[in-house]
């Protein structure tokens, strides 16, 4: 079964503002609350090809992942696949203006469980969902309030 899990957000805050820093790796560990460290195995900044190794607590699990950039739209996409990790998942940030001052940011993850995990697939969507709608009103917190 495969989890696909999009949420989005609208910040009050430019396109510029927002991709900036919700797009800079180095910064997930501050508006994502399972993400713990992030530790560059590329030299930043973000570009395709970039590779980071992300360390995440969910579901009372660490879990240990890679994540290599592999499509940038500066200001308006940004997709990340796994290389490694317990299993495959691709996450897509993706930009669009709401009027001058605004963003709507949309961020999404997908992928397919693999072993014990594919038996708990619908319960690890929902708590995915739980998850990265709390990591984007966290982030939205943080870019308006710079």
């Amino acid at each position: 079964m495969t989890v696909d899990v999009q949420v989005e957000i609208v910040i009050d805050r430019p396109i510029a503002e927002v991709a900036a820093y919700a797009g800079d790796p180095s910064n997930a560990p501050e508006w994502y609350s399972n993400i713990t460290s992030v530790v560059w195995q590329t030299p930043p900044p973000v570009a395709v090809g970039s590779t980071m190794d992300f360390v995440a607590q969910f579901l009372g699990r660490t879990l240990s992942y890679t994540y290599r950039v592999v499509e940038l739209e500066p200001q308006r996409r940004l997709v990340m696949r796994t290389t490694d990790g317990p299993f495959p998942m691709e996450t897509t940030y993706a930009w669009t203006e709401v009027g001058e001052t605004r963003t709507r940011m949309t961020l999404r993850n997908r992928g397919e469980p693999a072993g014990f995990a594919r038996l708990t697939a619908p319960m690890v969507e929902r708590a995915m969902r739980r998850a990265t709608t709390k990591d984007l009103e966290r982030l939205k917190e943080l870019v308006e309030n710079r």
